[in-house]
């Protein structure tokens, strides 16, 4: 018997939020204690995204408008179910910041609840 579809979705996403706070915890520790930690990524964490945030792309048209998250709207429902689209729209396999596909006007409000 095959799973769901939103149900290997949902599987599929907090796959993606383990990993994303994994590599958010090595750069804790590698902050804390640089020659014991290494970053595996050739990317460096910009300075404007501090501990326990990251990195989501809003896009209208062509103009990506760029919002600095807390980890904790990884579990505020209405923000799940937008990674959710996010996921059926552009994958898994994206490298850098996430982007999802709404207005930023649409991702300020859903940040505001």
């Amino acid at each position: 018997m095959a799973a769901k579809p939103r149900t290997n979705g949902i599987v599929k996403l907090k796959i993606v939020a383990e990993k994303l706070q994994r590599s958010l915890s090595l750069v804790k520790k590698s902050s804390s204690n640089c020659d014991k930690y290494e970053i595996n990524s050739d990317t460096p964490v910009p300075v404007d995204v501090k501990e326990g945030h990251f990195v989501v792309n809003a896009v209208e048209g062509d103009e990506p408008r760029r919002f600095v998250v807390p980890l904790s709207y990884l579990t505020h429902p209405t923000f799940v179910r937008l990674l959710e689209k996010a996921a059926e729209e552009y994958g898994f396999d994206h490298e850098g910041a996430l982007t999802v596909p709404c207005r930023p006007s649409e991702l300020e409000r859903i940040l505001a609840e």
